[in-house]
């Protein structure tokens, strides 16, 4: 899930090469934290936190494949 999110951001964001996730798991939740530059952070959080949803929700329906639960942290980077 990691490499999904890293793709997503890359994606989005203006400077790819500062895109950092880190990855940790507690049971059977993975907490995933998204880092990028201060001035990409508008574009993964959206309007009103649009994109940020859309994000979490692919994350959740790729966690759901495997029995897992999801959480996603934004990082100031």
């Amino acid at each position: 899930m990691a490499e999904l999110l890293h793709y997503l951001a890359c994606v989005l964001v203006d400077y790819p090469d500062a895109v950092r996730v880190e990855e940790e798991t507690e049971d059977d939740t993975v907490i995933l934290r998204l880092s990028v530059r201060r001035e990409d952070i508008g574009k993964v959080i959206g309007k009103q936190g649009r994109t940020a949803r859309a994000i979490r929700n692919l994350l959740h329906a790729a966690a759901a494949r495997y029995d897992q639960r999801v959480q996603l942290h934004f990082v100031d980077a």
